[in-house]
């Protein structure tokens, strides 16, 4: 009988154990809420696993293979901390349709990793079987517009669970454009009812480099279909911003979150590291700014 009452007393602890995780009060997922979260890489996979308010992570789509994830992302998804696939190489913004197989291989690495959504850039990676081999702005233009909503619908068909598109960040711009950054956006939204991530390093890289307002941007794109939103840093060189994603945030990118948050309430704001990563306490004192921004907004 004792050892019956041990064992009953072992399950509910190990079952409140699971429950509670690492012990980190987290947005449900349920409620749409994300909350603060940090990219996944395998430099930083347990600094990732450490750091106690991690919300949920973002992986890039093809470092990963479904059915082989890394350890690391399995013991994120055990304590339930949402994970989201971030594709860089689907090509929304190419002429011709996207690749089934990059496709499959998005909606395999959502249904492995029981993921809210996934997102994708509106960018053009590629023509006649050669890659650029950087997320190029896309010729913003009524003509265009038509190419890439039929690739979002087409992206939409094929993944199970929503999809959200990233604005990129440009070091240049096309001189046929019809429409502004945020026009298009919308227009995509509304022919698709694609979700958005804001980017607002790259609006703030934007504005730098093509003198197009962040804060204009903000106003113009409809929120109200926002999923998350990035943050990251970069540096200026010979005139031209950088988003390197491998600095502190600036405090310029902060207050366009601020702004943001000024205008909707964002479900979730991920803060994006690639390289020369810090230590575990630097991104943690990156994340309480990203916190600090988003608290100091004045919402109406």
């Amino acid at each position: 009988m004792e050892e019956a009452v041990q064992a009953a007393a072992a399950a509910v602890g190990a079952a409140a154990a699971a429950e509670a995780g690492d012990g980190v009060r987290r947005p449900s997922p349920e409620s749409g809420k994300l909350g603060v979260g940090l990219g996944w890489r395998p430099e930083i996979d347990l600094t990732v696993e450490r750091l106690p308010d991690v919300d949920f992570v973002e992986v890039v789509a093809e470092n990963i293979r479904p059915g082989r994830l890394p350890e690391s992302l399995r013991v994120l998804r055990g304590r339930g901390v949402p994970v989201i696939p971030h594709g860089v190489g689907l090509g929304l913004g190419d002429a011709a349709p996207p690749e089934p197989a990059r496709l499959a291989h998005l909606a395999s690495c959502a249904q492995e990793l029981d993921s809210p959504l996934v997102s994708e850039h509106l960018a053009f990676v590629r023509a006649g079987g050669m890659e650029a081999g950087h997320l190029l702005p896309v010729p913003r233009t009524r003509e265009m517009l038509e190419v890439v909503a039929d690739n979002i619908r087409r992206a939409q068909d094929a993944l199970p669970v929503p999809l959200a598109l990233e604005n990129v960040a440009a070091i240049f711009g096309w001189p046929e454009d019809e429409l502004t950054e945020a026009q298009f956006l919308a227009e995509l939204v509304d022919r698709t009812g694609v979700q958005l991530l804001v980017d607002v390093a790259n609006l703030y890289t934007n504005q730098v480099n093509l003198g197009l307002s962040a804060v204009g941007a903000l106003d113009a794109l409809p929120l109200a279909s926002l999923a998350y939103v990035h943050v990251a840093g970069g540096h200026l060189h010979d005139g031209i911003w950088h988003d390197t994603h491998q600095e502190s945030v600036p405090e310029a990118v902060l207050e366009l979150l601020s702004e943001l948050c000024a205008r909707v309430e964002p479900p979730g704001v991920l803060l994006e590291w690639d390289d020369a990563y810090p230590s575990d306490a630097a991104l943690a004192g990156e994340l309480d700014r990203i916190r600090a921004a988003m608290t100091t907004a004045d919402r109406p």
